[in-house]
């Protein structure tokens, strides 16, 4: 089945929905998070194939760059969705919500107290 990605317009926040192909427009989608049916679709991006060579030289170049970027969240947020995008692999929706915090300014001090779990990993992984 396809993976639909959506965006709740109550809460904001970002899911998947798995849907046959003849459910899609037809079946109400609710959001994961608040179960609100007010949610649009959200169009995934565009991969263009790259070399994984091609990938880590252009992530090489964006982290030349990153140093300065300390004292500018926003800054921060967009060399960060770039780099994702040069990734070519799907990232969690955590990757995300830590990008739009950083686009709408906050420090990266702030999300790590806003998101304490965000950086870490269970001992079993």
């Amino acid at each position: 089945m396809p993976t639909y990605d959506f965006v709740c317009n109550t809460c904001g926040k970002r899911f998947d929905v798995f849907l046959t192909f003849s459910e899609y427009g037809v079946k109400t989608v609710l959001c994961a998070h608040c179960q609100s049916a007010d949610v649009r679709r959200r169009m995934t991006k565009v991969r263009i194939a790259k070399t994984q060579e091609q990938r880590l030289e252009s992530m090489a170049e964006e982290f030349e760059n990153f140093a300065g970027l300390d004292g500018d969240p926003k800054a921060m947020g967009q060399m960060m969705k770039k780099m994702g995008q040069q990734m070519g692999e799907e990232l969690p929706a955590e990757f995300d919500e830590v990008i739009d915090r950083l686009e709408a300014g906050q420090s990266p001090q702030e999300i790590e107290s806003a998101l304490p779990d965000s950086g870490e990993t269970s001992e079993s992984e």
